[in-house]
């Protein structure tokens, strides 16, 4: 009698039986394989024990002679016969022998090659001085001298870690110093917001941290960031705080407003004193006006001693008797001391240069025709306070108390001419 054959569905496998089948299937054959008196090594493979969990590794020699039956054009076969591994291992084998060597970077000249780090390292070993071993490879004492002290020093210096550094120095992009540290870049952009200039933030970071070599940034590096989106880690809004809040960098340039006329009784500045050339002795002042829509218009005093900047609102006119006026009023709050000497242009609103004269005891000097270099403090400080009061506004609309406040803050920002000092802190120091 004919058994009947009953057909049964396969039995599926727990997981957590699985993992250890696996397991154990892996360490069968790694025993079969040090059995066979061969060098096996093993490691985990990235996809996980779903693929396997080892993956079997080539010995050094054994790498060697597949590279010496693919010299000598031996087939695949021939290649499982003498190294007897599975033909996974092998093609892994094959592949990474077979792979193109990495192109050589492009080096510039100006850079060192290995060749030549090597000959560093060598003369380091023998006991020579960094500007001999500069003359041998004919390059500057100062190159040699940075490429040791940034790999270690003459103790650490190794050739070839130097040159992978150097090559890993030399991709691009980079990742740019403002997004790589989260701390540097709020304080960059806080002092953007109060309407520091990227040169005044790189400079005063110096001075604020002085030993904390993470919060340094140069100023390129803060306008690239602001300009430059692809590589920027700053707002693009920060441009406003600039001061001429371009949305693209642009040459600059101060457009010349020649209204001079014919004044009578006029002091080239050829007869100013000679104390105020060199601005060695506080007050002696700069003077000019800004405009804006409107008739409304500010003048700025500049010292030049100190930088020290003082504004005054004309809002309805601007006529040389009003002027006269204004001015007087302003400068006769100043100790006598800082009442030495006024700098002018040849504009028509200071015809009345007598008047004034009269009621603050300060002598005007005026400057050539079309020679606005003549009073460089005061063309500088109006180009920084069209950061505060741009062309397009209305300058009548400001109040008094608005422009001292301007001042003040103008005032208190710090300025590469006078070492980073505020004008405030020059003014009182002068004053002592």
């Amino acid at each position: 009698m004919n058994e009947k054959r009953v057909a049964t569905a396969p039995l599926s496998m727990p997981e957590s039986l699985r993992g250890a089948v696996t397991t154990d299937r892996n360490r069968r054959t790694h025993n079969a394989l040090w059995a066979q008196g061969m060098k096996a090594t093993w490691r985990l493979d990235r996809a996980g024990s779903d693929r396997g969990g080892l993956v079997e590794r080539l010995s050094t020699r054994e790498k060697e002679r597949i590279a010496e039956l693919l010299g000598e054009g031996a087939p695949f076969w021939r290649l499982r016969q003498e190294v007897p591994r599975s033909r996974h291992a092998i093609r892994r084998a094959v592949m990474a022998i077979q792979r193109p060597p990495k192109p050589e970077p492009n080096r510039s000249r100006l850079r060192l090659s290995l060749a030549e780090r090597e000959e560093i390292s060598r003369g380091i070993v023998s006991g020579d001085s960094l500007r001999l071993i500069a003359r041998r490879l004919g390059r500057s004492p100062s190159t040699v001298s940075r490429e040791v002290t940034r790999n270690g020093g003459c103790r650490g210096y190794r050739a070839c870690r130097a040159d992978r550094s150097a090559l890993r120095n030399m991709r691009r992009p980079k990742v740019a110093k403002l997004v790589r540290c989260g701390r540097l870049r709020a304080v960059v952009e806080d002092k953007l917001e109060h309407c520091w200039s990227p040169q005044q933030i790189a400079s005063w970071l110096v001075e604020a941290f002085p030993d904390d070599p993470e919060m340094r940034v140069s100023h390129e590096t803060i306008y690239l960031s602001l300009f430059v989106q692809t590589r920027g880690a700053l707002r693009k809004e920060l441009t406003r705080h600039l001061r001429l809040r371009h949305s693209a960098r642009r040459p600059g340039g101060n457009r010349l407003r020649n209204g001079q006329g014919h004044i009578p009784a006029m002091l080239n500045i050829r007869e100013r004193p000679a104390e105020a050339d060199d601005r060695a002795v506080p007050g002696h002042w700069e003077g000019d006006l800004i405009f804006g829509q409107g008739k409304g218009v500010v003048a700025t005093l500049v010292e030049r001693h100190s930088r020290f900047v003082m504004l005054i609102g004309l809002p309805t006119t601007h006529t040389a008797d009003v002027v006269a006026e204004e001015l007087a009023a302003k400068i006769t709050e100043l100790p006598a001391q800082l009442r030495r000497s006024l700098t002018w242009d040849q504009g028509r609103e200071m015809a009345q240069h007598a008047a004034f004269t009269i009621a603050s005891g300060v002598p005007v000097y005026f400057c050539d025709p079309r020679s606005p270099w003549q009073r460089g403090s005061n063309e500088n400080t109006n180009g920084l306070l069209r950061q505060y009061l741009p062309r397009n506004s209305r300058l009548a609309d400001r109040t008094q108390a608005e422009l001292d406040h301007i001042a003040a803050e103008l005032n208190g920002r710090p300025r590469q001419t006078l070492g980073w000092k505020t004008p405030s802190q020059a003014l009182d120091r002068a004053m002592l």
